[in-house]
């Protein structure tokens, strides 16, 4: 990776905001369904339709934020997204403080807080490319993710044993703070102006957006790829806490533990991707993630059969260290060629994917709930490998190097 002084500042500021924010997300994800095992007494029913309502924002609010993004400055939209978290996790410290608590609120208070990880996630992407040249997006992108990943490797961790050690009020506290640091760090951005956008009917911009990536022969691989694997990833999750206490043992600590796996491959990952790239051809670089995404499920199934917490570690270390490398790559891909007027709305079609997260944890509520967490990690694994299929088979893995950027 490029030293951090060839960024620019304004770009520092940004991944510091982006590892706040991300550190925020991951606390109160992880707290969120522990909370509802063990001071609400749910199952695996409920865990995913929790899940499914912490996921359902992806869906519902993606294409507007790209809207917005594409209409106003990304910075002051990111910075009230970070507000809105903040004032929803609050909300619920105050739930769990005064005992009012119920699984309907934690999900319409989790709900609230998801729609402002949405607005962050579309908007950020986005702003990338105007703050760095771009022989630089493919470190940006690196040094982003690798923010990110710091979060995954210590957030569950520390939402697990907050929970665990002291309840479930002191997390989303700590989370609440740190979206509050998130819209800080933003407002020492000095974001480049932009040519203002004609003024069209909004569904006129969101054709233009889905008709570049569904007819794009390199982003609509892509984006379908990434769709099917959103799916199986959030089914595994939407049963894999109460699966892991009542199966594997786990206390909410070794919950949170086993989960920080996923980060730690991810900062693996993040730390190696740079060399990574300038080594092996880039449409390589793209199949790894989704095909280490597979073998990580194979892991996961076989501890039905050998429940150890140390082969559940390996899988969940793996589904971060190789998916990881599809992020930067598959980003660095999208932002060099999608025009800039359009980097929001397409950005926007692609964080539209994770809409498949609330369609895996509701198929987790449905198979988890009648035939039992076993059946939900064996069809998890057979999502997977479609996944690595759908994209092993595109012209996406063929490309040799980094495409040159689109106009302005």
């Amino acid at each position: 990776m490029l030293p951090s002084s060839a960024l620019p500042a304004a770009f520092h500021r940004l991944a510091w905001s982006n590892l706040t924010a991300q550190s925020a997300e991951q606390i109160a994800l992880a707290a969120a369904p522990i909370v509802a095992v063990l001071a609400l007494g749910v199952g695996e029913g409920e865990t995913g339709l929790l899940q499914t309502a912490l996921t359902a924002p992806f869906v519902l609010f993606a294409i507007p934020a790209g809207l917005l993004a594409d209409r106003m400055p990304r910075r002051r939209l990111m910075a009230a997204a970070e507000a809105l978290r903040a004032l929803a996790l609050l909300a619920i410290l105050v739930a769990l403080a005064t005992g009012s608590l119920t699984l309907p609120l934690l999900a319409t208070l989790g709900f609230a807080a998801v729609c402002g990880t949405v607005v962050f996630s579309v908007a950020a992407p986005a702003l990338v490319p105007s703050l760095v040249s771009p022989t630089q997006l493919a470190t940006a992108n690196a040094r982003i993710e690798l923010a990110r990943t710091v979060a995954f490797a210590a957030g569950p961790a520390v939402g697990g044993m907050l929970v665990g050690w002291i309840g479930g009020a002191p997390a989303f506290g700590v989370a609440a703070a740190l979206s509050l640091s998130a819209a800080l760090c933003l407002a020492g951005i000095a974001e480049p102006a932009r040519a203002p956008a004609p003024r069209r009917h909004p569904f006129a911009d969101i054709r233009e957006g889905a008709a570049f990536v569904l007819h794009h022969p390199l982003l609509r691989p892509v984006f379908v790829t990434q769709f099917i694997f959103n799916t199986a990833h959030f089914l595994l999750l939407a049963v894999f806490v109460p699966y892991a206490v009542h199966r594997l043992g786990l206390s909410a600590g070794g919950v949170g533990t086993v989960l920080s796996m996923f980060g730690a491959g991810m900062v693996c990952g993040a730390l190696l991707a740079t060399r990574i790239m300038r080594r092996v051809p880039f449409g390589t670089v793209i199949g790894l993630g989704p095909v280490t995404g597979f073998v990580a499920a194979l892991v996961m199934a076989v501890t039905t059969l050998v429940p150890s917490p140390l082969l559940v570690a390996l899988s969940f270390f793996l589904l971060g260290a190789g998916p990881i490398l599809w992020v930067i790559s598959t980003t660095t891909l999208r932002q060099s060629v999608t025009p800039a007027g359009l980097l929001g709305r397409v950005s926007a079609i692609n964080i539209l994917s994770y809409g498949a997260r609330p369609l895996g944890s509701l198929l987790g509520a449905i198979v988890g709930g009648r035939y039992g967490a076993d059946a939900c990690l064996y069809l998890a694994a057979a999502i997977f490998g479609l996944q690595a299929l759908v994209i092993v088979s595109s012209p996406a893995v063929t490309i040799a190097q980094q495409p040159a950027p689109q106009p302005a």
